[in-house]
């Protein structure tokens, strides 16, 4: 059969977007295009590169998107301090928008009449690719695999791999494995025995952070310095964005930081169970939050509060290139520059503590907090200062 146009298939070299190369090579007339975003994910070039030709495949895409993946999508977030229901950090959500982005970009690259993804038809994911492909490219079609085929189940899926030859993946116990996505910011898993929340999970299925109970008995400092906003160094050594995450993943990791286990409410509205887990994020936020405690005045930091929960809200959802999430951005920039110092926290069987924190442009005021008299308000302002707030008890 004679091939019509091409198809960017967003490919991991995975069990699914496998299936899904087989089954759009079926149906549809087209050349598949494998695209591979390395996001900083456990990633075989070698395997991805030899599932994809064994498939048929001459062309292959693998990108390395990680310094971009950090400085432009996560750190941002981290700034604002998002967190969805109070504590997901969105490791998931925020990996998707980029990948759209650049999907789009190689098909009228290639001149491909269409996109395709890997995505669910109960997940978040599906929402999130495809508004991100109809912002960039919304005259290319997209093609959704999940909400056209036949295939009704895990076990339909693996029958098909089986009959067209592509491998199945075993867990650590000899099963047909979670579900699992993971990048340099996070790792998530679900599916299986996840999807009773009742049950606890095996420590098997965690991949990036020890036990807490079996993390070291000495504690881990972390010094992380700021600049912009931003985190620049890790104990006072300066690096690119993708390694200052990377080695605060590691460092975390062993001591057992940054497991989440939740059910969230998904947008396309039913819930689901993941298991998270965020080391160096939950890091970062944590000595963003630090750092801004001392060069932020209260009405800023009050403000960013506020619009955090909404903030999340369009991240989750899929809203990243949005009007309203650029907008949010503005408030939570506006005085990053501020944003400037060093944080040093203490790392214990997967607790955080505050060590210490400084900065030059710290708005700080020992004499003013002092609890040993000072001079900076009368008492006649304080009186003052509580009748005008008791006013508003009748508003």
């Amino acid at each position: 059969m004679k091939k019509e146009g091409k198809i960017v298939l967003a490919y991991s070299g995975g069990l699914d977007t496998s299936i899904i190369l087989k089954w759009l090579q079926e149906n549809y007339s087209a050349e598949v295009v494998a695209y591979t975003a390395d996001i900083g994910q456990k990633i075989n070039k070698k395997k991805i590169i030899n599932n994809a030709k064994k498939l048929g495949v001459k062309r292959i895409i693998i990108e390395n998107l990680k310094n971009t993946f950090v400085k432009d999508y996560v750190f941002p977030m981290i700034r604002g301090h998002a967190l969805y229901e109070g504590i997901y950090l969105l490791g998931t959500s925020i990996a998707r928008p980029l990948i759209a982005k650049r999907q789009i970009e190689i098909a009228k690259k290639f001149k491909a009449f269409a996109v395709s993804h890997g995505a669910t038809d109960k997940g978040n994911d599906q929402v999130r690719f495809e508004l991100g492909y109809y912002y960039f490219g919304p005259k290319i079609k997209v093609i959704a695999p999940w909400r056209e085929w036949k295939f009704s189940s895990r076990t339909d899926l693996i029958n098909y791999a089986k009959k067209n030859g592509i491998s199945i993946p075993k867990d650590k116990k000899g099963a047909p494995p979670f579900s699992v996505d993971d990048n340099l910011f996070h790792t998530s898993t679900e599916g299986k025995m996840l999807e009773d929340p009742n049950k606890n999970p095996p420590e098997y299925l965690f991949q990036r952070t020890v036990n807490p109970e079996k993390a070291p008995t000495k504690p881990t400092l972390v010094k992380i310095g700021f600049k912009n906003g931003d985190p620049v160094s890790l104990n006072k050594k300066q690096y690119s964005p993708s390694k200052l995450l990377e080695k605060l993943n590691s460092l975390a990791g062993k001591n057992g930081v940054g497991r989440v286990d939740l059910v969230e409410n998904r947008f396309i509205g039913i819930k689901s169970r993941g298991i998270y887990e965020t080391p160096g994020g939950t890091v970062l936020i944590f000595a963003h939050r630090a750092i801004e405690s001392i060069t932020l005045d209260n009405k800023t930091m009050h403000a960013k509060d506020k619009i955090m929960p909404r903030y999340a809200e369009l991240i989750y959802n899929g809203f990243w290139f949005s009007k309203e999430r650029l907008s949010l951005q503005k408030i939570i920039d506006q005085k990053k520059a501020r944003v400037e110092g060093e944080v040093t926290i203490k790392l214990y069987k997967g607790s955080l503590s505050i060590v210490g924190r400084k900065s030059k442009k710290s708005i700080y005021s020992k004499e003013k907090s002092s609890f040993e008299g000072g001079k900076i308000f009368s008492k006649k302002y304080i009186e003052n200062f509580i009748k005008n707030a008791a006013k508003k008890l009748k508003k």
